[in-house]
């Protein structure tokens, strides 16, 4: 793949060189596309994929905006 690479004026730096876009254009085209839940084998490992992808809400040592490292 060949990278686009831009020339732009940064504030108070001047011309820098800034990657373009690096995807190739157009729409998957496999049919099983979306269907995770075909491609997992049971209930527990359906459960810790998302548990897995949303740890904001289910992992325990998060420090987001609700739960602070050190308490006031």
């Amino acid at each position: 793949m060949e990278y686009q690479i831009e020339e732009r004026n940064a504030p108070g730096r001047g011309k820098v060189e800034v990657l373009g876009a690096t995807y190739d254009k157009g729409k998957p085209e496999d049919k099983d596309m979306g269907k995770w839940r075909q491609k997992l084998r049971g209930r527990t490992e359906q459960l810790r994929y998302l548990e897995s992808g949303e740890r904001y809400w289910y992992s325990k040592e998060w420090y987001g905006s609700e739960k602070r490292k050190n308490p006031a």
